[in-house]
């Protein structure tokens, strides 16, 4: 295997981690209420923007930003859930589209105004690892292992706690929850905030790594579609899969092609999957 190639796979499972995190948050609100969230890439970009303002306004250590961030984004995310999108849960898939699509225009318009759209970018000291002839990036491999450390976190939290198991409960069957005593609408509430937490944290990762705008969690939204239905809907483990194998995939594809051509390979396996496999390629922690 060449240089370029293995340091190219290495770095596109370790970035595809991030990318599963961001698809975990995406999967988790739709598992848990059917609604398909079009403000997640407007999360991700406002985690970006929460990490530059407290490294460089509080000088806050960028991986100490990480509680900061998941705070914020489930406190935003219930406050958004209550005000938008609890009113149309039960309606028709469009309203729920219709009421997260908002929610995102007014934060890209709001940021637009703040921040304008010029690139921001945090920096981060980080030795790199060598290995012989190779060489990966310390941010990619700090950023790529909290991801996986928060995607474990929320399994134990799922599986391992009353809290999660009603999350779950809910996920399953709702009216069969509420038969339990499960007060849904609080579960649902819960559900829409972490997923929005984990959004934001994972857009914090990102900008560990990468420059930003306001505009750049839309990249990073149809990521986080393309590794949902690669995973399958509503299924957390195989979205964080998901990500990974579209992180292999680009770092596969970047030695041999221009840099143009991965959206449209990523595209193109989505519409194959959705098409051939429409319960997606992993059903880890399905049915459980």
């Amino acid at each position: 295997m060449s240089y370029d190639l293995f340091v190219s796979l290495i770095n596109g499972v370790l970035v595809g981690s991030i990318y599963g995190l961001a698809a975990i948050g995406l999967t988790l609100i739709f598992g848990v209420m059917n609604v398909i969230n079009l403000m997640h890439g407007a999360t991700i970009a406002l985690g970006m923007f929460v990490l530059y303002f407290l490294v460089t306004g509080l000088g806050l250590n960028p991986y100490l930003a990480l509680l900061p961030t998941f705070a914020g984004g489930f406190v935003f995310g219930v406050i958004v859930y209550w005000i938008a999108v609890h009113r149309v849960i039960g309606s028709s898939e469009l309203m729920s589209l219709l009421a997260t699509y908002a929610v995102n225009m007014i934060i890209i318009g709001v940021g637009t105004l703040l921040w304008s759209t010029s690139p921001y970018n945090v920096i981060v000291n980080l030795p790199d690892l060598s290995l012989h002839q190779y060489t990966i990036p310390g941010t990619q491999i700090v950023a790529a292992a909290l991801a996986l450390i928060i995607a474990v976190l929320l399994y134990l939290f799922l599986y391992y706690t009353r809290l999660g198991k009603a999350v779950r409960a809910v996920s399953s069957n709702r009216a069969a929850a509420e038969l339990m005593g499960i007060p849904t609408k609080r579960i649902m509430a819960f559900s829409f905030g972490l997923g929005i937490a984990i959004a934001g944290v994972s857009g914090l990762l990102i900008a560990t790594l990468f420059p930003f705008t306001i505009l750049s969690g839309m990249a990073y939204e149809l990521k986080s579609f393309v590794a949902v239905v690669l995973g399958g809907l509503g299924n957390p483990a195989g979205a964080l899969l998901g990500g990974i194998l579209l992180g292999l995939i680009e770092g596969g594809v970047a030695p041999f092609l221009n840099v143009s051509w991965t959206p449209v390979i990523e595209f193109t396996l989505f519409v194959i999957i959705l098409v051939a496999f429409p319960s997606g390629l992993f059903r880890i922690g399905r049915g459980r």
